[in-house]
């Protein structure tokens, strides 16, 4: 039951998701009015990009011979589903969340970027830095400046995701995915990009 439950952490908590799970908890706590029919276009336009397209073209560079399996367990296979995940935060926060709409978002996927590009250079020199760890823990400090940006309490919100940061890690050492110091380094590339953009729009 432990291994089952430890196993679909990596699963549930994908780094896919935390992109959107980051907008969708902005828009739920900004103070700023946004009418809903923009809301629902930037969701649905960043669902297609983040997640739909990312899968799509997984399976397509899986016909090319580039990935062998969705885990990405070489450093080799990370090259260019990592490249072309920098090209879609690059469109993303030139199209869809420019900083003239909402500066807020547009840090958090620059941010983003700066975490996917770091980790490409990595994988380029052979290095895995955990991809998990760097989605929970970027979208963790980006939670924690939001709090302080709007003077919200979210305790209850940042403990969840401490402990989700935690079972994550438990789950990618369990599975035997990385070793500690890979997702040490993942959890830096995760939150000093988020740390560092913080003073440019809070």
């Amino acid at each position: 039951m432990t291994d089952k439950f430890l196993k679909s952490l990596s699963f549930i908590f994908h780094p896919l998701f935390m992109p959107l799970l980051g907008v969708i908890f902005y828009f739920s706590k900004t103070p700023r009015f946004v009418a809903p029919d923009v809301v629902k276009a930037k969701l649905i336009s960043l669902f297609i990009l983040t997640i739909l397209l990312p899968i799509l073209l997984y399976f397509f560079l899986k016909v090319l011979g580039k990935v062998k399996s969705f885990y990405l367990t070489t450093t080799k296979e990370r090259v260019y589903p990592l490249l072309l995940n920098c090209i879609i935060n690059l469109i993303i926060i030139q199209r869809i969340l420019p900083p003239t709409e909402s500066i807020e978002l547009y840090f958090f996927f620059l941010g983003i970027l700066i975490s996917s590009m770091t980790c490409l250079m990595l994988a380029i020199m052979k290095f895995k830095a955990s991809i998990h760890l760097i989605g929970i823990s970027g979208l963790t400090m980006f939670f924690i400046a939001l709090s302080v940006h709007f003077s919200i309490n979210i305790v209850g919100t940042l403990s969840v995701m401490t402990l989700v940061l935690g079972a994550v890690a438990t789950s990618r050492l369990h599975v035997k995915a990385h070793v500690a110091v890979e997702l040490v380094v993942g959890f830096f590339i995760g939150v000093l990009p988020q740390l560092i953009l913080i003073p440019y729009w809070l």
